[in-house]
């Protein structure tokens, strides 16, 4: 789509009917293989290099004073041209400056070269192409990038030149005798005639600035990272000579459209008012190059950021994996590496801070979705708020929102980050934008996070990594496993057994006080209410003919929120028992017990050997049974436990073992008639919340010690 070229009748003695006539199209497609050929061959690089910017912010300058607002701004002020000149003048003086300190030392010349080439070319009616192959031939030394600015920055001149006499015809007298001897007065005196051909330039100098923009960003793509002789970067640039030939071309044919309109009459500027197609065409011909461009270097800048997030994932592997001198390193890895803001925020308070307060402390990196429960980080800001009031306890929690922002990023999940946050009263990740896509696959490949909240332990003293996960020791033990170890995790299990205390610890108050007065006190769960009206009185019945004080308590169950609540409310009504009122410590309740399987797990201990995952896995069990259970205990170690089936049969034949309920004891004699009961056809059901990598490949039966087949379950609430 050639443009075209507008000579004044005056030089040619035709008519301004005849004086526009339309080129022949030298080719119809920009990657046609013998035009590019002719364009290649135009392009014999020397080695010089020009610093493209500093000149295009130049020409950019040129282009905004010359025609900022149209041209009636031009012509009438509307524009504040003074005001405006008297702001920008240090900057152009400034720029011109630096420049002729060495920037353009040497470039003048074939700037103003290329500019005759323009204006002579342009007034003799040269046709577009050949005046641009003579331009591209004129510059084959040059890069790609150079050519196209230093093309531009000939236009820009002329067409500053041009708008400089046009917005002080007025008012100098230099610029109106120029303007005389241009023959400018009758586009003055008919300037709305012209508007629309001025805004046309205007609208394909825009395009020629974005195409030009779009392959200087090529240039400066780092080399580390993307190699011109291998795709998507060898890819695109195989389009550049096109765009730069089209480019150059539509630069000759804005330098055509001005240079006609020299020494017009008024009758020849209406004959060629309508003529703005061919700028039309031009500028929708390099929108669509640039968007092309763009996409070439979307895929440029994607293939980057895999180079650079395998290189930031290799740079933590490393620093793990050698020894630091002190702990900010890996701290500054895995939170925010740069130095540019304040990364850390307090979720409670909005308070921003540096990277520095958790210099030489035990950090707890809290990795979590966006799906973190309210019951999860209830319980924690109370374990971490009881914290801060004893200064021996040096450490701080920071939460890293686990996010795949390659799925995009929308108000609901900055809403859902923004209210988890509100809520935190430790230091958080100001926003998940800044966590690097590295330290994601980091966590999820080396880390094991998938899903459920983890608490990773840094060491104060190099930032390694002193628990891979010590949520479950903050579940079972809060503060008192303080610094979070591995070795402490191991030295509290040392001391510890399968008691009552273990089990209820910090649960409810009441059965502290239970406990503490040697009360016989049986647990319970379920979602049958039949049966617990049934067991409840059953229970009463036999601890009164006994003669023992039996306290009960309903746990409920830990996957059905609603169903518990609705049972909580019949047993408070019926006064069938006590139960957790609060559905947070029903929570709590059942996730102590997993953290339990999984803090031995953690720590190499297996099902057949310990004693304590024997136990916990009988409570899952009973967990994720459709069926109802019971634990009755006195003191500590006295703890019977079994289903509805056993334990209502048991209640039933009291009379059977009541005298040696009477020898033995209460629980050792009901401990005994469990066993008697118990038979080969039974089915157990456990239900493991599991985390990557830490589910056994096998677990045996609690009852009869055989291998359970193992199953995939898929939930997608609690409720």
């Amino acid at each position: 789509m050639a443009s075209r070229a507008l000579v004044p009748a005056a030089h040619h003695g035709k008519p301004a009917q005849q004086m526009a006539r339309r080129e022949r199209p030298v080719f119809s497609m920009s990657d046609d293989h013998a035009m590019s050929k002719k364009i290649l061959d135009t392009h014999n690089p020397d080695g010089r290099e020009v610093d493209v910017k500093i000149i295009l912010h130049v020409v950019e300058e040129i282009f905004q004073h010359a025609y900022p607002a149209g041209i009636d701004g031009v012509l009438h002020g509307t524009t504040d041209q003074h005001h405006e000149a008297n702001i920008e003048a240090l900057k152009l003086e400034e720029k011109a400056s630096l420049a002729f300190d060495g920037i353009l030392e040497g470039l003048a010349y074939i700037i103003h070269k290329v500019s005759c080439e323009l204006t002579c070319k342009c007034s003799g009616g040269g046709d577009t192409h050949s005046t641009t192959m003579a331009i591209l031939a004129m510059l084959s030394g040059y890069q790609w990038d150079a050519k196209l600015v230093l093309s531009l920055a000939a236009f820009a001149i002329t067409y500053g030149e041009f708008w400089l006499v046009s917005q002080m015809f007025a008012t100098h007298p230099l610029a109106k005798s120029v303007a005389l001897l241009k023959q400018l007065p009758d586009i003055m005196e008919h300037h709305a005639s012209l508007k629309s051909r001025f805004d046309a330039i205007n609208e394909l100098i825009k395009a020629i600035l974005e195409v030009t923009k779009r392959i200087i960003e090529f240039k400066r793509l780092p080399s580390q990272y993307i190699s011109e002789d291998q795709p998507p970067l060898s890819v695109a640039i195989s389009h550049i000579p096109s765009a730069v030939y089209w480019t150059i071309k539509s630069i000759v044919a804005c330098a055509s459209q001005l240079t006609s309109l020299l020494g017009m009459n008024y009758e020849m500027i209406a004959a060629t008012t309508s003529d703005t197609w061919e700028m039309s065409s031009s500028t929708h011909k390099l929108r669509n190059i640039s968007d092309h461009l763009k996409a070439e270097l979307e895929r440029c800048y994607h293939h980057i950021q895999e180079k650079m997030h395998v290189e930031y994932y290799q740079m933590l592997v490393h620093l793990f994996e050698t020894t630091q001198f002190d702990n900010m390193k890996i701290n500054r890895g895995m939170i925010y590496i740069k130095d540019d803001l304040l990364p850390l925020e307090v979720g409670t308070t909005h308070t921003r801070a540096s990277i520095e307060v958790l210099r030489r402390k035990t950090v707890l990196l809290l990795l979590s979705d966006l799906d973190a429960s309210p019951e999860e980080l209830l319980v924690l800001s109370h374990i971490y708020t009881e914290s801060r009031a004893r200064p021996e306890l040096q450490y701080e929690i920071v939460w890293l929102p686990i996010v795949d922002r390659s799925r995009g990023w929308n108000e609901e999940q900055e809403m859902k980050f923004k209210e988890l946050q509100a809520i935190m009263p430790w230091y958080t990740l100001h926003h998940p934008s800044l966590l690097e896509p590295a330290i994601v696959k980091f966590v999820k490949e080396r880390w094991h996070f998938s899903k459920k909240m983890m608490l990773v332990t840094l060491d104060p003293q190099q930032g390694k990594v002193a628990c891979p996960n010590a949520i479950h020791m903050a579940w079972i033990w809060g503060n008192l496993a303080y610094p979070f170890t591995i070795s402490k995790e191991e030295a509290l299990w040392s001391v510890e057994s399968w008691r009552l205390e273990l089990v209820v610890d910090g649960i409810d108050q009441n059965l502290i006080e239970w406990m503490t007065s040697g009360k016989f006190i049986c647990l319970y769960g379920g979602e049958d209410i039949e049966w617990i009206r049934s067991f409840t009185k059953s229970a009463r019945s036999v601890a009164q003919r006994a003669g023992i004080d039996l306290l009960m308590m309903y746990v409920g169950k830990s996957n059905n929120k609603e169903r518990v609540r609705r049972i909580n409310s019949i047993v408070t009504a019926e006064n069938l028992s006590y139960c957790l009122m609060d559905l947070t410590s029903v929570w709590y309740f059942w996730t102590r017990i997993e953290s339990m399987f999984y803090s031995k797990m953690q720590l190499g201990k297996t099902i057949q050997e310990d004693k304590i995952m024997q136990e916990v896995l009988t409570m899952l069990s009973f967990d994720g049974s459709d069926q109802g259970w019971a634990l009755i205990s006195r003191g500590s170690f006295e703890m019977a436990r079994a289903k509805s089936q056993i334990i209502t049969k048991t209640l039933d034949d009291y009379t059977v073992w009541e005298e040696d309920a009477r020898e033995k004891g209460f629980v050792p004699a009901l401990i005994d008639y469990f066993l008697q009961l118990h038979t080969p056809q039974h089915c157990n059901r456990l239900i493991l919340p599991g985390l990557d990598g830490d589910i056994p490949e096998m677990i045996v039966c609690a009852e009869c010690g055989r291998p359970m087949e193992r199953f995939f379950m898929y939930r997608c609430c609690t409720d």
